[in-house]
């Protein structure tokens, strides 16, 4: 009985000590790469340009990272010693998702292209921007962040601009079902609360594109959440989009 204990006492010492490692493994300007993230998505969640966090990481052009990598978020920050739970690339990483990669021009507009105008440029030319979705009510702008746009279940979702989809899925708290599209290096856009995603990570697509349908946002009812961000921190997106 005493030695049954004594290996008891043991084992659960050995447990606590690893679950300390663990979260010591981890400081306040580290972040640990999970089975869907992408260099894209850690940046978002972090307010972060994601160019930032590969250049501080030493990232390839290809933005390889594996789960359980431990990646800085603060320049002259240095990673703890953690060893990595799998060598495998994250979910939906592509060699083309890199920023040398330029987003070609689409000539073809959508159907409504009486919205779309080009009075921006964003590093890699001209880019044409159009609504994301049908205007159904009032929209309501988001304090520091993007818009609110009211809708019916449902309906589409478009891309706002051509770009290349480096983000899908629900893995960013407070924001549902997830799209985040790449336009220029230095210019992403966010498609939240959506009921169906019909792109995938590392797929182009064009100016007006249908990408999802409308969810429910955190009030139960049908809405886009949409929002721009230069450089790592939000933009105005009403700057942008056509009067």
């Amino acid at each position: 009985m005493r030695i049954s204990r004594s290996i008891c006492t043991i084992g659960l010492c050995c447990l606590a000590l690893g679950a300390c490692a663990e979260v010591a493994g981890a400081g306040p300007h580290t972040y640990v790469v999970r089975p869907e993230d992408t260099l894209y998505s850690i940046a978002w969640r972090h307010d972060l340009d994601f160019r930032d966090l590969a250049r501080w990481n030493n990232l390839g052009s290809d933005f390889h990272i594996s789960v359980g990598q431990v990646l800085v978020l603060a320049p002259g920050t240095r990673a703890p010693g953690v060893p990595q739970v799998s060598t495998a690339p994250r979910i939906g990483s592509a060699p083309h998702v890199g920023p040398q990669r330029r987003i070609p021009h689409v000539a073809a507009p959508p159907a409504d292209a009486a919205s779309v105008r080009q009075p921006q440029s964003a590093g890699n030319g001209p880019v044409r921007w159009a609504w994301p979705t049908e205007r159904v009510g009032t929209l309501r702008p988001v304090p520091g962040g993007g818009i609110l746009l009211p809708g019916r279940l449902g309906q589409d979702v478009r891309a706002a601009a051509a770009g290349l989809v480096v983000y899908t899925g629900n893995g960013l708290r407070g924001y549902g079902n997830l799209i985040i599209i790449k336009h220029a290096d230095n210019l992403l856009s966010a498609y939240a609360h959506n009921r169906e995603l019909l792109v995938h990570d590392g797929q182009e697509v064009a100016l007006g594109q249908v990408i999802a349908h409308m969810g429910e946002g955190t009030s139960q009812s049908p809405i886009l959440y949409f929002e721009l961000r230069r450089n790592g921190k939000p933009v105005d997106p009403l700057a942008f989009l056509p009067k």
